[in-house]
């Protein structure tokens, strides 16, 4: 399971209609970076069967098997530190990041 905090949710739905239309996001991982893996948001327009699909009322998350491995007891919130802002993962199942935060290792 993966947790979205209330702004993470408020977010996914700004963009989400801001873009109009989309079925939500996918969450994934790919391999890249000092450490290995990083996280990768897309929107969904068309749903995959093989997905893992989560349903928040106004959209759905979908996880590809591959990632669900990596992804299962994250928390995904939406930070603004300063002149940055964007998506955080919280994720039980890193081992540790890299120096400049954009990969991380299981």
């Amino acid at each position: 399971m993966i947790v979205l905090t209330e702004i993470a949710k408020t977010k996914i739905k700004h963009h989400l209609n801001k873009r109009g239309q989309g079925l939500g996001i996918k969450i994934g991982v790919k391999t890249t970076g000092c450490s290995g893996l990083a996280y990768v948001l897309e929107f969904v327009d068309n749903h995959v069967e093989h997905d893992h699909v989560i349903d928040y009322e106004e959209f759905k998350v979908f996880i590809d098997p591959k990632s669900f491995v990596y992804l299962t007891g994250m928390t995904i919130d939406y930070k603004r530190q300063g002149l940055n802002e964007g998506f955080e993962f919280s994720n039980p199942n890193e081992k540790d990041r890299c120096g400049c935060g954009e990969s991380f290792r299981v």
